[in-house]
């Protein structure tokens, strides 16, 4: 064998070796607590739709009588989250629901849907890209940026296209013909009375 062959395997020998056994592997050892129950709540809630949302943030930061180029940044943060539309079974009274067993019908008043706060996908939460000046630029050498303005802002602007998408009424129309497929089932007439303002 020459002696290029022979480098050749002991290199691979070599590297072969270094996966099984790596005198300078890093060990990773979790020493946090296990998690400790705070409390335990009943839920009365139908949660009747849910929406996906997806949001690209561009924001700008300039500093005053400054030109970009040496300070300010423009930052593209790309946010992606669900809502949760729900019906709070909880808040019926007794003037919510009648119920004749005569002429076995039912009337109902349900409470107003309402939306969860927006629920943030953390493994699809990025900067896309970002512009920042000179002394931006410099500063990040030394300090991490802090992130948590743009998801502050990613929530809002969720929150906001959940209200405009029709997401809660789309849940009052779900539990209504949950509601009525119930009550049917059992062999009552259902109709539904609109809540008073």
């Amino acid at each position: 064998m020459t002696s290029a062959v022979l480098t050749v395997v002991a290199v691979v020998a070599v590297l072969g070796l270094t996966k099984v056994w790596n005198p300078f592997g890093t060990d990773t050892v979790d020493r946090g607590q296990p998690a400790v129950l705070q409390s335990l709540r009943d839920l009365s809630q139908y949660h009747a739709s849910a929406g996906d949302y997806q949001v690209v943030l561009d924001i700008e930061k300039d500093v005053r009588y400054v030109p970009s180029a040496l300070a300010g940044q423009r930052t593209l943060f790309v946010a992606a989250g669900t809502v949760n539309a729900y019906v709070d079974f909880g808040r019926l009274t007794e003037e919510s629901m009648r119920i004749s067993q005569e002429n076995r019908t039912v009337e109902l008043t349900l409470p107003e849907p309402v939306l969860d706060k927006p629920n943030l996908h953390q493994d699809k939460c990025y900067v896309f890209a970002q512009e920042r000046g000179l002394f931006d630029r410099l500063a990040s050498l030394v300090e991490t940026q802090d992130q948590q303005p743009f998801y502050v802002a990613a929530e809002q602007k969720i929150a906001d296209a959940a209200k405009e998408s029709g997401l809660a009424e789309r849940a009052e129309d779900n539990t209504r013909k949950m509601l009525t497929g119930m009550l049917t089932a059992l062999g009552y007439q259902v109709t539904f009375r609109q809540a008073a303002d």
